[in-house]
Order: C-alpha cells, then structure tokens, then sequence
C-alpha cells in the first residue's frame, strides 16, 4: 500500500521507551510516530521485541512480573504510562487481537456482547444492534446470523479469529493491535482477515506484528523492522522494501539475515 500522506496526524507518538523483563531488556530507547487510520506493520525474526512493543501499546506487559517502562507513549499526546491513567479505559481504547482466535466458550452473540455489558455500554444503546454492527463490521454476520446463540467454538479457525475480532470492536476502540493474527489460518481465511484490515483502517489505527513480509507489503502503509529489541528501520512500507535506508534491513528483506 502507498505511504501516507502528510496531512495525516499521529494517533501514537513512542519517544525514547525501552522495555524490561527484570535485567533483561527487551527493547531500547524506540522512537516512532504510529499514523491515525492506518495500517503499521511491525516485522523481524522471532524474539525481536515485535510482540513485547505491541502489548506495550495496551499495557498488556504489565501482568508480567518485574517488567517495567522507561520513555513514554503518547496516546492523543497523552502518556498511557503515567500514574493517573485508568487501564482499563486505555485496553477498551486501545484493543487487541491475539495469535490464536480465543473466543470465549459462550454462544456467538455472548462473545461479542460480553465487552459492552461489562462496560455498561447495552444501556445507552440497543445490544442487539451492538452485536450485529460489530459481526457485520467483522464480516462475520451473514454466516451467524441464523445460529447467534450457538457455542462460538463450533466455529471454524477462520471465523473464530473474525469473531474476536468482532469482540473487540464491540467496545468502539480506537486503535486495534493484531499480533500475527493469520499466523494460525489458512490462506483463504488469512486472505479474508487481510482485506478487513484494510477496510477497518477507514475508521481505526492499526497495529499489526507479522512474519509474513508479503502480508505487510500487502496490508500495511508503514512498516518498522525490529532486531535485537531495537527499531532498525521504519518508514513508508513501499519505500522500505524497495529501497531500504539501512543494510540490516536490505539483508533481512532478502533472505540474507535473521
């Protein structure tokens, strides 16, 4: 996909922030923008620190015992990790779709409603309504909207990893994270969650860690190559795969590294 343009905002702005697993660090000193309504791909060998920078977005580290933050992560210019921010609100603003679809073992319907009713949200509007805008948002609607209250896990890989996604949108977030959401799918399925991608983008930022560099060729306006915990490389996604800036990038695209 092209690059962005420049009148586009930065709905996330990372300034200086590393990441510890106790005396381990696991990512150093990153500093970029992360563009409003657009698709960033986040690409690198396994064990880069791809995964622990998009569970850094939500805070979704911080159940992991002795992590900790330095630097900030500018959130509408807001820093999620200061010590007044409410993290639940921020993981309701801020969503995420994990690797392997993890629907809940309730009917259809109970997945996706299950966000608005925690959050009250089914009082202010129709939750039937909810429920349909998100499975329709996540084309799922027309294959469940005859079996609404059957268990979700009768569904298959392809339309379960749609439903989660449908959960998170339930919750109206702003930003969506999708850490190698195709990786267990098949091509057809990976295919499908691929062109939601891109029609979600209209309405949402999206954040997305994947192996596949043809997918984030496909998919994404902006890519950063991540090695060794540090940002080697980040910037328009056509330009960094036809003419990267930094050799390591040039090797890892090619084959010849990682």
């Amino acid at each position: 996909m092209s690059g962005a343009s420049v009148d586009l905002q930065n709905k996330i702005d990372v300034k200086d922030f590393s990441f510890f697993y106790g005396s381990f660090q696991a990512l150093a000193r990153l500093n970029l923008p992360i563009l409003d309504k657009q698709i960033t791909a986040l690409i690198g060998p396994s064990g880069c620190g791809k995964s622990t920078f998009l569970r850094s977005l939500n805070r979704m580290n911080d159940t992991v015992p002795s992590a900790r933050a330095e630097g900030e992560i500018l959130l509408n210019g807001q820093n999620i990790y200061a010590a007044d921010v409410d993290v639940t609100e921020l993981r309701q603003r801020v969503g995420m779709v994990f690797q392997r679809p993890n629907p809940f073992p309730q009917s259809i319907y109970d997945n996706v409603a299950f966000g608005p009713r925690v959050l009250g949200m089914g009082k202010t509007r129709n939750l039937n309504e909810l429920v349909e805008a998100s499975l329709r948002d996540a084309a799922l609607w027309d294959e469940v909207k005859d079996n609404l209250h059957t268990s979700a896990l009768t569904l298959n890989p392809g339309q379960q990893q749609r439903l989660c996604l449908a959960r998170t949108l339930a919750v109206h977030p702003e930003v969506i994270l999708m850490d190698e959401p195709c990786s267990a799918l098949d091509p057809l399925a990976t295919l499908h969650i691929e062109d939601l991608m891109r029609r979600l983008a209209v309405n949402y930022t999206i954040v997305i860690v994947t192996h596949n560099m043809q997918q984030a060729a496909r998919v994404s306006h902006h890519t950063g190559f991540f090695w060794l915990g540090k940002l080697v490389e980040y910037g328009p996604t056509r330009e960094l795969f036809v003419a990267p800036r930094e050799s390591l990038t040039e090797a890892y695209i090619n084959g010849r590294q990682g």
